[in-house]
Order: C-alpha cells, then structure tokens, then sequence
C-alpha cells in the first residue's frame, strides 16, 4: 500500500506543478502500485482524440511519458529525473470518447543513473493498442528529500 500512496502523490505533485499533464491528463487514474509496477486508466475525453475521433496518439505517447515517472516513483524517487529516450509502438485502435485505456508499466532497470521503463495499453477490448519504453536520467533525483526508496526495497533477513 506504501507504493499506491506514494505513486499518488507524485502524481499529484505532476497535477499542481505541471504544464502539459493537468491540461490533458487529469483525469488519468493510477489503480494499483507495488515497487517496480504501475497500473493506472483514462477514460477517453474529446481532448485525447484526433481528427478522426479516435484516441490520439500524441496522447497515448504523453502517457508513455508519465507512465514511466510513475514507475520510477513506485521505487521511491519522487523527482523523478528527467527523459533521455522514449519509444511507442502503435499497434491498434485505442479507442473513442467513452472509452476507457488501461495500462501497465515496469520500471525494468533501476539504477544510480538510468531507469529503463516498459509499458503495454490495452483497449477495452482487452485488445493490445500501444507499447513503449522510457529511459529516465534519475542521478539528481537520488538527492530529494521526499524519496521513500529505503521504504520501498525489499526486506532483508
């Protein structure tokens, strides 16, 4: 539970300080969080959608995006360091206003310097609609005062 309420407030912290994310993710939901995994959803809004009234793939690559802060948050970081690289794969339909996107992320690599995260959206058709990846830059983000990585490592003994 320490990982979902944190996650939490990192993305609460995105929600007030942020430019981009309130404006066209607000309604974003994180459903659960353990170390290492993040699981949140959107309901698509008329915002999130192109010209053909379907889910917009700027969107889902903003997702991308913040999906792979989320994941580094579940290990502790609350500044979450900053993109190097960012990849998505487009694959089907997300969806049209009403619906509802899910999606899993991993942060796969956690180290000093880098984390590398991967995630996977999927439609409300369980079908797979997106995959990307994200590579943070987190060595600066080690010295916040408000990380809980010590809370959130695995137990020893």
């Amino acid at each position: 539970m320490a990982a979902l309420k944190f996650v939490r407030s990192v993305w609460e912290a995105f929600r007030q300080n942020s430019g981009l994310e309130p404006r066209l993710l607000d309604g974003l939901r994180v459903t659960a969080a353990r170390p290492g995994t993040v699981n949140f959803e959107l309901e698509i809004q008329k915002e999130h959608t192109n010209r053909l009234g379907i889910l917009h793939g700027g969107t889902i690559a903003s997702m991308v995006d913040l999906g792979g802060s989320l994941a580094v948050a579940s290990k502790g970081l609350f500044s979450t360091g900053v993109s190097t690289d960012l990849n998505v794969t487009y694959i089907n339909s997300g969806g049209k206003v009403g619906d509802t996107l899910r999606a899993e992320v991993t942060c796969d690599k956690f180290g000093k310097t880098l984390a590398f995260t991967s995630i996977r959206f999927l439609n409300g058709r369980d079908e797979l609609v997106a995959k990307g990846s994200h590579t943070k830059y987190v060595a600066l983000a080690w010295k916040d005062e408000n990380n809980i990585v010590e809370e959130l490592s695995p137990r020893k003994g």
